[in-house]
């Protein structure tokens, strides 16, 4: 496989040659897909919740009305299910949908995704990423000079203060170092802009 590269100013350099076994030779779809839904699952947040009849308040537990003689349905509680404004039977309480994968899972999961990407022609190499001060004109001019449209995520092998705040006001940018990376990250954007420090790192973790 064959990977574009850029210079610091979005100029089209000599592309580079990428074995597809530096990224685990496979892509792993099923592995690659429980490791998307375990990161959606991790990012939910349950607040969904109803109370029981022992919950609800009013009545105090104390029977409505007489069991006989008054032609109305025998009842012994107002928080009965069966009213309304009573109690929730089996209703959503919180809970923590949290879980984890192990460690090898998830690095044959990003490789996946990282190959998959690179089959796909959307990963692009880029010299490196040098701002003076930030500036998200510089970014968005930088961006389509790669003839990227859609969404794009951004990885660095180091953290750059002047770089990050020039990426904050576009919409669909972000910028991820290569060592938080994860294959979500890869899946949920469509195209890949990494630094070539970055990309060599990723092949050697």
């Amino acid at each position: 496989m064959e990977v574009q590269v850029f210079d610091k100013n979005g100029v089209l350099e000599k592309p580079v040659s990428v074995s597809e076994d530096g990224f685990g030779g496979t892509v792993h779809k099923a592995l690659l897909r429980d490791a998307v839904l375990m990161y959606e699952a991790n990012l939910r947040d349950c607040i969904a919740s109803s109370k029981t009849r022992s919950e609800v308040s009013g009545g105090g537990g104390r029977k409505p009305w007489a069991q006989k003689h008054t032609g109305r349905a025998r009842a012994g509680t107002i928080r009965s299910p069966l009213w309304k404004g009573g109690g929730i039977i089996f209703g959503p309480r919180p809970r923590d949908y949290r879980y984890t994968m192990p460690r090898k899972a998830k690095k044959v999961a990003l490789y996946s995704a990282i190959l998959g990407k690179l089959k796909e022609n959307e990963v692009m190499l880029i010299e490196e990423l040098v701002f003076e001060r930030p500036s998200t004109k510089k970014m968005i001019t930088l961006i389509r000079s790669l003839g990227i449209q859609g969404s794009c995520l951004l990885v660095m092998q180091d953290k750059d203060e002047m770089v990050w705040k020039s990426t904050q006001n576009i919409y669909d940018m972000r910028l991820k170092l290569s060592s938080q990376l994860c294959a979500y990250d890869v899946v949920k954007y469509q195209h890949i802009v990494m630094t070539v420090e970055a990309f060599e790192w990723l092949k050697k973790k």
